[in-house]
């Protein structure tokens, strides 16, 4: 099945209860939420109070996306505020084993992200112990940068190492380069500047999932 998780980080803030909202009603099953903590990544955006403000404000389900230094020193705050799936990066700091360890611990789905640079190989030891994985087509930092679609074969690799391993993708995804990353197994499509910069959010969905079914 083909889930659309906006990015939050293309919205617009002033109105952040307003979007939310709006994207769940138009047809997007999942909220993607990036926090950057200014270390891991140059740019520095949101908190666990920020997610925590939105959360009786829509039904989506939080997708967290953490492309901080220290995961495992956030995972409580993160869980406690509506994060119902944590990614988090297996270039940080933190002890990866221990890190899912804590995510599972509040009964929350754990997931492995990968930056562009870094081989799908860095995941084996841990691909049997998470629920995603989490492929960057663009440098994890700031949005409305180009899709590399030179990822793709990462794609199709993690679906080698395990077949029914869900994949996410997020990074400069549209209608115009949806497909190939369907094509290749994902079947979680992180979509940030693809809707909130169109005026109408539906129809901005509605082109991603199109897209991918053609």
């Amino acid at each position: 099945m083909l889930t659309i998780s906006p990015s939050i980080l293309a919205c617009d803030f002033s109105r952040l209860k307003d979007e939310v909202s709006a994207v769940y009603d138009a047809g997007a099953q999942w909220l993607h939420i990036d926090v950057m903590d200014g270390h891991f990544v140059p740019n520095i955006t949101l908190g666990p109070d920020i997610v925590k403000s939105i959360r009786d404000k829509t039904k989506a389900f939080f997708d967290v996306h953490l492309m901080i230094s220290d995961p495992l020193f956030y995972i409580d705050a993160f869980a406690k505020a509506g994060a119902e799936l944590i990614t988090f990066h297996v270039e940080t700091q933190s002890d990866i084993k221990k890190t899912i360890e804590k995510i599972k611990g509040h009964n929350i789905k754990a997931a492995l992200s990968i930056k562009p640079n870094t081989p799908v190989s860095a995941l084996k030891d841990y691909i049997n112990d998470i629920d995603m994985v989490l492929v960057m087509t663009v440098e994890p930092g700031f949005g409305g940068q180009s899709f590399m679609a030179d990822m793709i074969p990462k794609i199709r690799e993690i679906k080698e190492m395990k077949s029914d391993m869900l994949i996410e993708v997020d990074g400069g995804i549209s209608a115009e380069n949806a497909k190939l990353v369907y094509d290749a197994g994902a079947r979680v499509l992180v979509a940030g500047s693809a809707i909130f910069n169109k005026a109408d959010y539906k129809k901005a969905i509605d082109d991603i999932k199109g897209a991918c079914k053609a």
